[in-house]
């Protein structure tokens, strides 16, 4: 794991005055601190990867957006049971597959 990264991302989070970093640089270092504190970062990161299915990136990549919304319910369904956020995030990524697919 390169620390650099990490404490990149970790000075970007405290930077910011939300209380979730969103759009593409909050994916990016959540991704990344995922894989340092799963349990600190996990349900930040399934959030911001069902919110990353609306970035005009993938707008038009049907295959795309569902590929973002399984890594979130799998990101979610990693978090251990007691977290008190992984039942939202894991039911908002599962809503959010379910109207994908009937969109699609």
């Amino acid at each position: 794991m390169n620390q650099d990264a990490v404490l990149r991302a970790r000075m970007l989070l405290l930077s910011t005055d939300r209380r979730v970093l969103r759009g593409p640089r909050g994916l990016r270092a959540y991704r990344l601190l995922t894989q340092v504190s799963p349990e600190v970062y996990g349900s930040k990161l399934a959030r911001v990867l069902v919110d990353a299915t609306r970035f005009p990136e993938v707008s038009g990549l049907p295959q795309a957006r569902l590929a973002l919304l399984e890594e979130a319910i799998a990101t979610a369904r990693a978090l251990d049971a007691g977290n008190p956020y992984r039942e939202r995030v894991l039911a908002l990524a599962l809503a959010a597959r379910e109207a994908e697919l009937r969109a699609g």
